[in-house]
This record gives structure tokens, sequence and C-alpha cells, in this order.
């Protein structure tokens, strides 16, 4: 079809509501980027998304951006050559892109943009080896944060309560919580772009200094460069597309607390809200999921998330996770973070673009045999779970996708 021009008048809202593809999907330069600024990455991702897609930059009559300076999506905007009609700057840490993902689809449904361009970029890991920033153990003591900050209460600690927590309710070991990160990096081994693909034992995670009890160092997320890009359009642009679309099938968002006084169980979170709307509204179950890529800044993450997206009892993440099972690699049962997650490959800030475009790549089915996930009959996958986790587990938005 002709593509839109960028000075042509808004369209008419849909007369029905159209379905969404994810049509493109990219990375800039990741892991160690000393070279390059953020707004270079985005517009790296950007321009390699696009050329994924197959479809011109006139079609793109949204853009969705956080994190970069104050008006994210007019600064990106503007470095990329894009006067958007529709626009979203919701900022909600780790789950934003998965929210932005839900709005633009919905937007696109609606008649109220025909593609919308999720793009971040990000050089944290260059940026604090340069001191240029701190490396964010708060954020900040105005308002609400006012009541816990005076008592040291920092980013990692929040999670780590919430961990030792789960530990006392459910008897969950450290050796299990391990398992997740363990997991994640045998994941890592075939993904030439993972910071980190050397073996990783129980063991040797135990072992690592204490940052926040009980997480050591290696139930931390690693911190790296890195930008990321993502496409939506109107089901009347995947004609002119290279690849079998990626449908967005449902989504969901919950926002849970913000002080820790607030969360009424530390052992559960926003996820059990998101995933289970997303299931309803794209009218699956968690026994008919792939595979699934959960954000993973720290180990629990995963743990308490599986537990909540129903992938098996509450209480039972700990065995689930267990590395002498290998259930979440990805010739496992449920192959979870198969590009070996924040954990191993990639972390440079809000990581939550990064979930959607392995998704994607794994049910295209564009990966290596070593990389690819199949199941169980040899045949690719067809739906993929994405659940974004942001703050302290303050939020949480959730999308199945599928072929």
């Amino acid at each position: 079809m002709p593509a839109p021009s960028l000075h042509s008048p808004v369209p008419e809202d849909s007369p029905r509501r159209r379905r969404v593809a994810v049509v493109g999907v990219a990375h800039s330069a990741c892991g160690r980027v000393d070279d390059a600024t953020p707004f270079q990455l985005h517009a790296q991702a950007a321009r390699r998304a696009l050329a994924d897609s197959g479809l011109p930059r006139s079609v793109v009559d949204g853009v969705a951006s956080a994190g970069l300076g104050l008006l994210a999506p007019v600064e990106v905007s503007e470095y990329l050559g894009l006067r958007p009609t529709w626009t979203d700057s919701t900022s909600v840490g780790g789950s934003t892109w998965e929210v932005m993902a839900a709005h633009a689809a919905d937007a696109i449904a609606a008649g109220h943009a025909n593609a919308v361009l999720l793009v971040y970029g990000s050089t944290a890991r260059v940026d604090l080896k340069a001191r240029r920033r701190t490396a964010g153990i708060s954020l900040g003591a105005r308002g609400p944060q006012q009541f816990e900050a005076p008592y040291g209460h920092t980013l990692i600690a929040k999670y780590a309560m919430a961990a030792r927590r789960h530990m006392h309710e459910y008897g969950t070991t450290l050796e299990q919580l391990a398992g997740v990160a363990v997991q994640a990096r045998a994941n890592a081994a075939s993904n030439p772009e993972a910071m980190y693909r050397d073996p990783l034992t129980v063991e040797q995670v135990l072992a690592g200094p204490e940052i926040a009890s009980p997480f050591t160092k290696l139930h931390c997320c690693i911190r790296s460069d890195g930008g990321c890009a993502v496409l939506l359009a109107a089901e009347e642009y995947v004609p002119d597309t290279p690849h079998d679309p990626v449908w967005v099938l449902g989504t969901g968002e919950h926002l849970s607390h913000n002080l820790m006084s607030e969360w009424e169980d530390f052992t559960v979170s926003p996820a059990a809200v998101s995933g289970r709307l997303a299931y309803r509204r794209a009218g699956v179950a968690p026994a008919d999921i792939d595979l699934a890529e959960l954000y993973d800044a720290f180990s629990y993450m995963p743990l308490v998330a599986l537990e909540d997206l129903g992938f098996c009892a509450k209480g039972d993440g700990g065995p689930f996770v267990d590395a002498k099972h290998g259930r979440l690699l990805r010739d496992g049962e449920l192959p979870v973070n198969t590009d070996g997650g924040g954990l191993s490959a990639c972390h440079p800030g809000m990581r939550g673009l990064f979930l959607i475009t392995e998704a994607v790549r794994q049910l295209r089915g564009e990966y290596p045999e070593d990389r690819q996930v199949r199941r169980r009959d040899g045949s690719l996958p067809k739906l993929a779970l994405v659940s974004g986790t942001g703050g302290w587990f303050c939020s949480s938005a959730t999308m199945v996708l599928g072929r």
C-alpha cells in the first residue's frame, strides 16, 4: 500500500479494531560501547528496526521513548527526523516498554496511529566508568520515599527483602535462587551479543561477594551499554514486510505499590494481575505458552513472576527454577530469557524492550539451531509471553505475542 506522508492529515478513527503486529525489531551495538552517545544508539537501533521491517520511514506516525533527557520522545523524534502525531513517554522502570507497546497497540487498533516506533538507548556502563553518573542505588528521598530513604533502604535492598520473605514463607533456598542465574548464563552461551558467556555454577554464584542479603554479585544484573527498537504496525502494512508477522494478542498492566509498607504481600508481584489480564485478552492459558521473556534485574524476579504468571503454584518457584531440572534452558520445559537475560546478556537500564525483541526473533525462527527454541515436536514456537517489572515490583506489564 502507498506510504502515508508525515504531513498527511491525521487519519480518521478506524471503524473496526485493526490487528497489530510487531514488524521490525533490532538492537544497536550492545555490551561495551565506549564510543557512542545515547542518541547515536537510539538512531542505530531505529534504522536497523526499520530495515528489518522493510517499511519506509515515512510510515512512522508514532514514537514512544523514555529515559533520555527531560522530554524523551520529543528529543528522540527530533534527532531521528520524525514528526509523530502520536506519542508516549510513560516511565515506570523496567516495565516501561511493555506498557508503551500495549498503549501503541491500542492506538493502532483504534486507528489513532498506523506505525509506532519504540526506541531506547543508554550508555549506563560507560557513563558509570567515566563517573558521569552514580550507581543509582536509590531513586531519591522526596515525596513518599522520605519515609524509607533515611533507613538506607536502597533499590537492591527492597528486592532482597522480598526474596528473604519468600525464603521464609516457602523454604526457597539460596541454591534455588542461584539456579536462575546459572540457567540464564547457559542460555547466553549461544548468544554472540551476550556480555558473559562462560559457564556458571551454583557454587560460583553462592561464593561471590554479598551485595544485599541474600543476593551475591551474580544474583544481580550486569550493567551494559546498548539500544533497542521495536516497530509495531497495523495489519494492512504486514504484506509489505519481509517477515511473518508476530501479532500482539493480549496485554495487561498493573500498578502495585510505591512504599514497601504499602505492599500487601512481598511474595506476590504485580504480574499476578497483569498476566491474568493478558491471558484473558489473548484467549490463552499458561500451558499454551512456548517461551517466556521475564525481567531479571535480580534472580528473585523471574522466580516469583513464574509463580504469578501461572507456570507453577505459589511457593513452588524455588523447585521450579532449580538448576538441576534445567526447566528454564533454551531446550527446557519452559525456556526463559533465552538470550541470557539481564543477568548475563545485557542490561543498559530499562531492559524491557529487549524482552520483546528476543520473543519476536524466537517466534520468527530466525536463530541458528543452538540458539532457537523448538517445541517438543520440533516445530517453531507459536506463543511467547513477555513480562516487564518496574521499580521494586511496583509495576508490571505483560504481553502475549503469537504467530
